[in-house]
């Protein structure tokens, strides 16, 4: 346990799971997505949707969904902001079953029509959990530069994308794999120990079996 685990983000409060946590959420999201966010559709679930109001949950979501920062002044202003900068929202409640109670599923569109259907949990301490991306399970927390391939389950194709981020000296922290069905569609999420090059990125859209590159950067 370090410093950060017991005091917290650097953030606009009240809450570091249902403000902090929230705005990260909207970040990851945006970040996924790859483009300007021009509508945005919000799902609570549990103690999101029973207390998030009052603990601002709603704005800082929106918040992350702009860009903002965590401990930006201007996080409460976030509606406004949205207005003025096109984004179109909407907060409903939803009941997504067995998950944390401080949830969200996002459907979000971009300006050039690009959609993602994300679904995350904000766990305690600004800490988040992503757990479904467009209908498919997967578990990363954002706190890492995140690779997420989209493929046909062939065989070799594994071996083929850590080749090549060996070759440019990406160490894999953590990965994991899903698929459909034998054969269907798969996926590969692979948290690095380092940013990812843009050449390296070009590559691995090139590679016949991938469909979908996403890649989650912590730069600014």
């Amino acid at each position: 346990m370090n410093l950060f685990d017991i005091i917290g983000p650097v953030m606009v409060g009240p809450s570091s799971s249902h403000t902090a946590g929230a705005a990260k959420i909207g970040r990851i999201g945006g970040v996924l997505l790859g483009e300007k966010i021009s509508r945005a559709e919000i799902f609570f679930h549990g103690s999101f949707l029973a207390t998030g109001k009052g603990h601002g949950t709603d704005k800082a979501l929106v918040a992350g969904l702009l860009g903002m920062r965590l401990d930006d002044e201007k996080l409460p202003e976030s509606f406004a902001l949205a207005e003025q900068r096109g984004l179109d929202f909407a907060i409903k409640g939803i009941d997504l079953g067995d998950v944390h109670p401080n949830s969200v599923k996002l459907n979000l569109t971009g300006i050039n029509g690009k959609t993602l259907e994300m679904t995350a949990s904000s766990v305690g301490g600004g800490s988040v959990r992503i757990y479904s991306l467009d209908g498919m399970d997967v578990s990363f927390s954002g706190d890492y530069p995140t690779l997420l391939i989209h493929s046909l389950d062939e065989t070799g194709l594994v071996k083929e994308v850590a080749s090549l981020l060996a070759h440019k000296a990406v160490n894999i922290a953590a990965m994991q794999l899903g698929r459909a069905k034998r054969g269907g569609n798969a996926v590969m999420v692979l948290e690095c120990d380092q940013e990812l090059p843009t050449e390296l990125l070009a590559w691995l859209r090139k590679v016949e079996g991938i469909l979908n590159v996403t890649y989650l950067s912590l730069k600014e």
